[in-house]
């Protein structure tokens, strides 16, 4: 592009490997991480084809921020979030700018900071028991281990409790079902999504069955008017002043939306998280004894407790480099609602825009040795707010990264404080790409920590140091540089 105040999107160039009707899908499905990579030489932007429609990838990260800045124009849609929109309707990740500011406001207290130490308690409480568990010797499933502990912290946050185990077992099922279709869904042209495959009426009764669910628990709710204390008493009893159209709460839809897509936020990517964190700390020893030195000075043989989290830097660190490597949302997707101009390239209204912070948190230019593992490149400084976006940006940037944070925080300290980590063989894990970097099939094995003279450790724990290389494999936590997998997608 010579003349970029006149260029149009078809001046941009096209990504290779485009096929005739399937565009880049192919590819996509094969290897997406691979082709997103092969992307990052292109320093703007370059068109790619999804099925038969063309979609704008942004790769510049402060192209990036203006698409989040102005959601107005660049607002929630395509491929992504119509398939997400399956499941969760119109919540507040999904929902169309007209909906958002409204829906913002009503669920804003129920993510209120005086609310997170309760929350915390929670977190650390199920990270307690779930660690305790374990046997010395154990080889752990560890993401399924992380799903179990995430749904117990989050239906207790959200509902005052758990469910019953057979509800609960089948809940964890469900949502592996519909996370695992969500990607291959949005790559499949509509006409093939409507065949009714095994997989398709697989898909479609796991989210029946969950929606069921939180609508049963819902209606309980609706009839007993008692304050149970939880992000769904909040919910429920949310009122918008500045509505204008009378409609000053949730309804019984709305109600559902959004706790569905808090349920599923808040279990998944978590989870998720959570398990890429643990793996980087089995693969990089160095870190994970400077990690158990810092639990063992600051909690002093206790139990995790919110009061310590900000004293648990290395933690938080540890925390947001895993989220740089492996951003839940490693893709997210707009609608230009307008005709409008971006970088000096007209698009016009109707076009989708395609965002990657998998790509960004990768580029050498921005990150020195991209794939490498140290949370020491966060000491002393903040992300680069523009280059650091594995929750967004502007106001839809994740609602609940405070919450996410906090219980990605206490769950690896309680964790690491018993517990030693270390892989099992010695080929590279390697992600399954779904909506989410899934960590799918991730097994460690954990032994017994072995108590040992706390000056040294201590010492260590206070010495940043370089970590070894991950080929394939992102705080202070009252104002992080980063959070934990957020409840909602971007």
């Amino acid at each position: 592009m010579t003349d970029t105040s006149t260029a149009t999107a078809a001046s941009v160039p096209l990504a290779p490997r485009a096929l005739p009707l399937l565009g880049h899908a192919l590819p996509l499905l094969r290897d997406p991480l691979a082709f997103i990579m092969s992307l990052s030489g292109y320093r703007e932007m370059v068109r790619v084809r999804l099925g038969p429609s063309t979609a704008m990838m942004i790769c510049d990260p402060d192209l990036t921020r203006q698409v989040f800045l102005n959601d107005r124009v660049f607002d929630k849609g395509g491929p992504i979030y119509d398939r997400i929109r399956e499941v969760i309707g119109d919540g507040l990740s999904t929902c169309p700018y007209p909906l958002h500011r409204r829906q913002r406001r009503l669920c804003q207290p129920s993510f209120h900071p005086t609310r997170l130490a309760g929350y915390g308690a929670v977190f650390a409480r199920a990270a307690e028991v779930k660690a305790a568990s374990w046997r010395d010797g154990d080889v752990l499933d560890i993401t399924q281990e992380m799903m179990t502990l995430t749904t117990r912290a989050t239906m207790e946050t959200m509902f005052s409790g758990s469910l019953p185990a057979e509800t609960m077992r089948r809940a964890l099922a469900d949502t592996s079902t519909i996370v695992t279709a969500f990607f291959r869904r949005m790559m499949t042209p509509a006409l093939l999504r409507r065949v009714p495959t095994p997989r398709k009426r697989q898909y479609d009764q796991a989210r029946d069955r969950l929606s069921a669910t939180i609508a049963e628990i819902i209606a309980e709710r609706r009839a007993d008017p008692t304050d149970h204390a939880d992000l769904l008493s909040t919910l429920v009893g949310a009122v918008d002043e500045e509505s204008q159209d009378g409609q000053k709460q949730l309804s019984d839809t709305e109600l559902a939306d959004e706790a569905l897509t808090f349920f599923l936020g808040g279990m998944e990517t978590t989870a998720i998280t959570l398990a890429w964190a643990m793996h980087l700390l089995a693969t990089n020893p160095d870190v994970q004894h400077r990690l158990r030195a810092e639990t063992h000075q600051v909690l002093a043989g206790g139990k995790a407790d919110p009061a310590q989290l900000p004293s648990l830097d290395l933690a938080a660190r540890v925390v947001t480099e895993t989220l740089r490597l492996y951003p839940p949302a490693w893709m997210m997707t707009r609608a230009v609602r307008q005709d409008t101009e971006l970088g000096g390239v007209r698009l016009k209204g109707g076009s989708t825009i395609v965002l990657s912070p998998y790509l960004l948190h990768r580029r050498p230019d921005l990150y020195p040795e991209p794939d490498r593992f140290d949370p020491d490149r966060w000491v002393g400084g903040q992300p680069d707010r523009a280059a650091y976006i594995p929750f967004g940006a502007g106001a839809r940037k994740c609602i609940g990264d405070q919450f996410a944070l906090t219980e990605a925080i206490l769950a690896l300290t309680a964790i690491v404080a018993r517990w030693e980590l270390t892989p099992v063989g010695d080929q590279p894990f390697r992600p399954k790409v779904e909506t989410s970097l899934s960590s799918r099939g991730l097994r460690l094995r954990i032994s017994e920590r072995r108590t040992s003279g706390t000056g040294d450790a201590e010492a260590h724990a206070a010495t940043p140091r370089s970590t070894s290389a991950q080929p394939s494999t992102p705080a202070q936590p009252s104002t992080p540089p980063g959070a934990g997998g957020c409840p909602v997608k971007h």
